[in-house]
C-alpha cells in the first residue's frame, strides 16, 4: 500500500483516512454520549496475516479469535464447550464424531456474496475449511493437525446442511481440542476463491467482529458483527464492544507510554525495562499504580525451557559435553529457579520444579512428576563422577533478546558448578530455523499448548515426530511405547498415568531444562470491564465493556 500505481495509492489512502475518521467519530461519541465502546491494544511484533490457516503465533490467534468461530471452543476452565456445533455424539468405537450445527449462523457481510449480505453457514463450509488446512497448495502451518489422525479416504462428510461428520483412523482423545484451535476456524469458500492469496487481508468468517481496514504496520480496525449469533444470559447480543483498534508500535517503550496515557485498553505482559517500575519482586502492583490500573494474572499452558539436542548421530552432539546425561542433569540441578523467577521475572510464573507439562491439566503432571530442585552440590558430584576430557569445552546457549537476562543467569550458575556456558543472542527467525534443522545444540524454547491435553506436550518428545515439534530429536523406545499406548487408551485415569510416566522419563533423560511455567499477565486500564485472562492466553473480548 505504499506504492503509487495509477493513482491507486491516493484512493487507498483516502479510504484509510475515511476509516480512521470513522473510528475517531466513535471515540468522540464515546466521550460525549458514552454509547460507542472501542477496545485498543498493540501488537509490538506486528501481524503477518488474518488468515486462520496460518494461526501459528499469538498475534494471528488473537485476531482470528475475533473474526472466526470454530466447531467447539475451550472455556475459561479449559473444558471443551459448544460453539458453531450446538452438540455432538461419538460412536462406540470412538472413530466417528457427528456434530449438529446451529441454524442461526451467518458469515460476515462481504462483496463476495449476493447483494453483499453474508449467507448462512452450512456443513459443507466445515468440510471446505478443514480440507483447505491439509491442502498442500494452501501450505498451512497447521497442516499437521490432522496428519495420521483422520481417515485418508473420507475424513469429512456433510450428512445434511446442519450435520457434519469427522472420521478418525484410530481413537484420538484430544481431537475435540484440535478442533478448538484457530487453525480450524470456519471460512467462507467464496472469499477464499475470490481473493486467493489476498485472503490474508480480506477475512470473512462468522466471528463476533468483522474486518473493516488494515494498514499494515499502522493499524487494524474491526467492527462489531451486528448479525452475530451469540447472546449473554440475559438475552443481549454479543459482543458488547462496537470496535477494536490494533496498533503496531514496535517499540515497547512507546507501547508502555501509550498505555500510561490511557490510549491502550491493556497491555499483555510487560517489557523487562519497565517491570520493576510497576511490579514488586513478589509480582504485585507497586503502591503508585494501584489506583491507576488493574493487574490480572492467570496460569496458562506455556512452559519456558532450554532445549538440548540429543541426536547421537549429529556432529554437534558428538563434540559436546551435553551428549552425557550426567552433564544435562547437572545443568538442571544447578539452577535456582525460585531466585531466577523473583529477580528476572518479578514472580510472574511458577518455577518449573516438576515435569515438562505445566499445571492446570487433569493429568496433574506438575503435582506428581518429580523434577529437579536447586542442588549445586549434586550438580558438582555428577560432573565429578564422569571422566570426560571435553568437559571444559565451551557450550553455546542460543537465545533471543527478550530472554538474554535469563540465559545469562543460567550461564552464571553453570559456571559456579564448573561448566562453561556462553550466551549468544540471535534473531528469533534464525533460532527457529536452526532448531528446526537440528543446528542448535543448546537453545531457549517454549511450548504453548495447542489444545488442553498433556498429549500435546508429550508429542514434543515422540521420536517419530520431526522438528517441530521434536526439536531436541529425543528418542526413547520406552517413551514411544507409552505414547502410542496412551493414544489408544479409553480410560482417562489410565491415560493420565501414562502421561506422567512419559513426562518422568523425559525429565530423567534431561533433553530439556524446564525453567518456568508461565503466567498470563494483563495490565488493564480501569475503564475496561470483564477482560479476563485464561489458560490458553487467548484475547477474549466478547463480553468486555468499556466505561
Amino acid at each position: 500500500m505504499k506504492k503509487k500505481v495509477n493513482g491507486q495509492w491516493s484512493i487507498v489512502h483516502g479510504l484509510w483516512t475515511m476509516v480512521c475518521g470513522l473510528l475517531l467519530f466513535y471515540s468522540c461519541n464515546n466521550k460525549q454520549k458514552n454509547k460507542q465502546q472501542i477496545f485498543y491494544y498493540n501488537e509490538s511484533t506486528g501481524l503477518a496475516t488474518l488468515d486462520p490457516a496460518f494461526a501459528k503465533n499469538q498475534q494471528v490467534m488473537w485476531t482470528a479469535h475475533q473474526l472466526y468461530n470454530t466447531l467447539v471452543e475451550v472455556d475459561t476452565n479449559l473444558n471443551i464447550v459448544p460453539s458453531l456445533a450446538k452438540s455432538w455424539e461419538v460412536s462406540a468405537d470412538r472413530l466417528v464424531y457427528t456434530f449438529h450445527l446451529r441454524d442461526s449462523i451467518f458469515f460476515h457481510d462481504d462483496a463476495v456474496f449476493e447483494k453483499g449480505k453474508g449467507r448462512k453457514l452450512i456443513a459443507n463450509d466445515i468440510i471446505f475449511s478443514f480440507k483447505r488446512i491439509i491442502d498442500k497448495q494452501t501450505a498451512s502451518s497447521g497442516a499437521w493437525i490432522f496428519n495420521n489422525r483422520v481417515d485418508s479416504v473420507q475424513p469429512f462428510t456433510a450428512l445434511n446442511d446442519s450435520t457434519f461428520q469427522l472420521k478418525l483412523i484410530r481413537p484420538f482423545n484430544p481431537i475435540l481440542g484440535i478442533l478448538s484451535m484457530q487453525y480450524c476456524s470456519i471460512v467462507a469458500h467464496e472469499a477464499v476463491e475470490q481473493y486467493g492469496k489476498d485472503f490474508r487481508r480480506h477475512p470473512c468468517g462468522t466471528g463476533p467482529f468483522q474486518f473493516v481496514a488494515w494498514e499494515e504496520g499502522q493499524a487494524l480496525i474491526l467492527h462489531k458483527n451486528n448479525h452475530y449469533w451469540e447472546h449473554d444470559e440475559q438475552g443481549k447480543q454479543l459482543p458488547y464492544l462496537d470496535a477494536i483498534k490494533v496498533s503496531f508500535f514496535d517499540n515497547k517503550a512507546t507501547e508502555f507510554l501509550q498505555f500510561r496515557q490511557g490510549k491502550l485498553s491493556f497491555i499483555n505482559d510487560i517489557d523487562g525495562s519497565f517491570k520493576d517500575e510497576v511490579l514488586t519482586k513478589k509480582g504485585e502492583l507497586r503502591d503508585a499504580w494501584k489506583d491507576k490500573i488493574v493487574l490480572n494474572k492467570h496460569a496458562y499452558l506455556n512452559i519456558e525451557y532450554l532445549g538440548i539436542l540429543v541426536d547421537e548421530q549429529n556432529e554437534l552432539v558428538k563434540e559436546s559435553p551435553l551428549q552425557l546425561k550426567a552433564v544435562r542433569q547437572a545443568i538442571n540441578y544447578c539452577i535456582n529457579r525460585e531466585q531466577l523467577m523473583m529477580y528476572m521475572r518479578n514472580s510472574i510464573g511458577t518455577p518449573a520444579n516438576a515435569g515438562f507439562v505445566p499445571g492446570g491439566l487433569p493429568s496433574r503432571n506438575a503435582a506428581l512428576v518429580k523434577g529437579y530442585e536447586y542442588n549445586p552440590q549434586k550438580a558438582k558430584a555428577l560432573l565429578k563422577s564422569i571422566d570426560y576430557k571435553k568437559l571444559n569445552t565451551p557450550i553455546k546457549l542460543l537465545t533471543i533478546a527478550n530472554y538474554a537476562d535469563i540465559a545469562s543467569f543460567v550461564a552464571k550458575q553453570c559456571e559456579e558448578v564448573g561448566l562453561n556456558v556462553q550466551v549468544e543472542v540471535v534473531q528469533k527467525s534464525l533460532l527457529l530455523e536452526q532448531t528446526a534443522k537440528s543446528q542448535a545444540l543448546f537453545f531457549r524454547g517454549s511450548w504453548i499448548a495447542d489444545y488442553p491435553d498433556a498429549e500435546n506436550y508429550m508429542s514434543v518428545f515422540y521420536s517419530k515426530n520431526p522438528a517441530p515439534p521434536n526439536y531436541t530429536r529425543y528418542k526413547n523406545p520406552q517413551f514411544d511405547l507409552l505414547y502410542e499406548k496412551a493414544l489408544q487408551e479409553t480410560n482417562d485415569s489410565v491415560r493420565y498415568t501414562l502421561y506422567r510416566q512419559m513426562d518422568q522419563l523425559v525429565i530423567n533423560d534431561a533433553p530439556v531444562v524446564p525453567i518456568f511455567y508461565d503466567e498470563a499477565i494483563h495490565f488493564v486500564n480501569k475503564n475496561v470491564i470483564d477482560l479476563k485472562p485464561n489458560g490458553l492466553n487467548l484475547l477474549e473480548l466478547r463480553r468486555v465493556k468499556v466505561k
